[in-house]
């Protein structure tokens, strides 16, 4: 059933087109991806969709009483009210459904519409929902005051709101932006599940390819429809842009033929000589394909470190009355790209800031290397001024900015990052938040230092750009120290991760999955740990029993293949461990989660299956003896 559909959109700001005969159709219960450049139409489609923007024409239609649900990139909370009262703003009609009817107020029809609303919402839920969305989310106390928290706390708070009255259509603009990664697998799990349609726009190809059903890609203003996932896209992609300029390449050689027929003089007198001349003149005026640049992200050469670079020696860190972390060591070497990763507010910005010496630590040492010049882009982008134009940000408003040793021409140096000479005198707070991303990292990156350190460097960048800075920094041969929660990138670029986990923090060498392996090995260690002093327990408390007794022949004959059973799940247990840890799994975002769900239901079997085991074992080593 068709939920939404919206035909020939036509939008355009000044000179920039951004849709251009735009037709999509939303389904119920499809997941759509939305991606494209930055900049080139997606949070606008978004807004259109969420009827927050108008086109400047096109038809749309929507089923009659769709409720929709929006997560803009620009979100607005209402700072007088507490963390609950912000989500359950975005369940306001269910709530208020629920209240009418709970009074009577209404004729018997209108309390009949009233019900079929709270029941196709789950009404009676609600406040159980925005208790459960919060917890799992993990936002801030629901009776917290909204005004004094975080960007990334109010975030939080926004997309549960949205999710709060389960519309028919939801709507979301990056929603994993300032999200960890234990939250980003809820709401995987939770978007997998969710009957309604979603239309989404993110960055995070692990989240874009297990979630999406169908990918609508924005293009010089037009809009391709790809089913599948993101890998199905690219092949897709692939193919249509192989058509697209082998038919770029026959239209060129029959313009290149024609041509010298045209300049040869024939006289256009018969009517298969005017034919000729129409057919000429009519592939001439075609649109050639346009061709999407990419951004030249180079990074200038660094200058030579020395020994030291950044060495914490038994750091702890105490900020009011929480300790984040205790007696950390590190040593950052050249060369080396270190992620660091971990929930939300656990210390990682707060490690950066100790790493750049600009917190000091409650106790420990924090050393900065003498030769180290740092090029820092912090998560909120504080490092763009924001009042001038883009020249004006990249270089105080001169044509020629230094980069590295060198000095280069300022707008040619922008159009490396995709902004035209047309847009240079442009206002910077008038960018979309990808465009303010490229721009941050032209700003930054010029600098020209020898340790680069990036706080969730990949929210709001485009795919392609993302793909050209994981090899900028690939490439890069100083040190790099990188917070993210983009699990992709994070494997394609570090080769050390610091890891915030519970109460401790653990360092491993290797990329994220690599760490993930580690500490699924160390975990199930643990595990194996408790079984054996929990044996032990049991053999303890055996012995001080009052009324031993024997087996029932029930019991007796369950025993018999009890152990081989437990023995049969244990062994499941490691070879589903072993399936999560291979190549083949990990490079296989849809199979993932399905091991992963795989894996804890044969822990449950297995722990049932040897708890069972050691009980019956204990009553027979206890039983009276004749």
């Amino acid at each position: 059933m068709t939920l939404f559909s919206a035909k020939e959109l036509r939008l355009a700001y000044g000179h920039q087109t951004l849709l251009d005969g735009v037709t999509v159709a939303i389904s119920s219960g499809e997941k759509v991806g939305l991606v494209g450049r930055n900049g080139c139409g997606k949070t606008s489609l978004l807004k259109i969709l969420a009827n927050e923007n108008q086109a400047d024409s096109g038809d749309i239609s929507a089923r009659r009483g769709l409720r929709i649900g929006y997560l803009p990139q620009e979100f607005e909370l209402d700072l007088t009210l507490s963390v609950y009262d912000n989500i359950a703003a975005g369940a306001a009609d269910v709530a208020s459904a629920v209240t009418r009817y709970e009074n009577g107020d209404g004729t018997e029809a209108e309390l009949a519409d009233l019900l079929t609303l709270i029941e196709h919402t789950d009404g009676w839920n609600l406040d159980a929902r925005i208790k459960s969305l919060s917890n799992s989310l993990f936002t801030p106390p629901l009776e917290s005051e909204t005004e004094p928290l975080s960007g990334g706390e109010k975030r939080r708070v926004a997309l549960c709101s949205a999710l709060a009255s389960q519309p028919d259509l939801l709507l979301l603009d990056e929603p994993t932006n300032h999200l960890d990664s234990e939250s980003i697998r809820w709401l995987e799990g939770f978007l997998k599940t969710y009957t309604g349609a979603v239309v989404f726009v993110t960055h995070d190809r692990y989240f874009l390819n297990v979630i999406a059903t169908r990918i609508i890609e924005i293009s010089a203003g037009k809009a391709y429809s790809h089913p599948g996932n993101y890998t199905a896209f690219l092949e897709s992609k692939a193919a249509r842009q192989e058509i697209a300029e082998n038919t770029e390449k026959k239209r060129q050689k029959f313009l290149k033929d024609e041509l010298k027929w045209v300049k040869a003089g024939v006289k256009a007198r018969t009517t298969k000589s005017r034919s000729r001349l129409d057919a000429f003149y009519e592939i001439q005026d075609q649109d050639a394909p346009v061709l999407e640049g990419e951004i030249d992200l180079l990074i200038p050469p660094p200058p030579r470190l020395g020994n030291t670079i950044v060495d914490l020696e038994d750091v702890s860190i105490t900020l009011g009355q929480r300790t984040l972390f205790r007696h950390m060591n590190l040593s950052l070497e050249e060369g080396q790209c270190t992620g660091i990763v971990g929930k939300n507010g656990v210390g990682k910005s707060t490690l950066l800031k100790i790493c750049l010496q600009q917190l000091k630590p409650t106790s420990g040492k924090a050393i900065l290397g003498k030769k180290v010049k740092i090029n820092y882009i912090d998560q909120s982008r504080m490092q763009l001024d924001g009042t001038g134009s883009l020249l004006d940000e990249i270089s105080s408003g001169n044509e020629k900015i230094e980069f590295g040793n060198e000095i280069i021409g300022a707008r040619a140096y922008l159009r490396r990052f995709l902004f035209s000479d047309e847009r240079i005198n442009e206002r910077v707070d008038l960018l979309s938040g990808g465009e303010r991303a490229r721009l941050m990292l032209a700003k930054v990156l010029k600098i020209g230092g020898n340790l680069i350190v990036l706080d969730e460097p990949t929210n709001d960048l485009d795919l392609q750009s993302l793909r050209m800075l994981e090899e900028a920094l690939a490439a890069f041969p100083g040190t790099i120290l990188v917070v993210s929660h983009d699990r992709y990138f994070l494997d394609r670029i570090c080769d050390q991760i610091i890891a915030f986990e519970d109460d401790d923090v653990n360092i491993t060498p290797g990329n994220f999955s690599y760490y993930l392996e580690k500490r699924q090995a160390r975990e199930n260690a643990m595990r194996a740990q408790a079984t054996v002093a929990n044996r032990a327990a049991k053999k303890l408390a055996s012995k001080h029993k009052e009324h031993p007794r024997k087996l029932t022949m029930a019991e007796a004959k369950e025993l018999e293949t009890l152990e081989d059973k437990a023995m049969e799940a244990d062994d499941a247990v490691t070879t589903l461990q072993e399936k999560l840890c291979s190549p083949e799994i990990q490079t296989d975002f849809e199979k993932i989660p399905i091991v992963m769900a795989e894996l804890e239901a044969a822990k449950r079997v297995a722990d049932e299956l040897i708890t069972r085991w050691e009980f019956l074992e204990e009553v027979k080593a206890n039983s009276p003896v004749k």
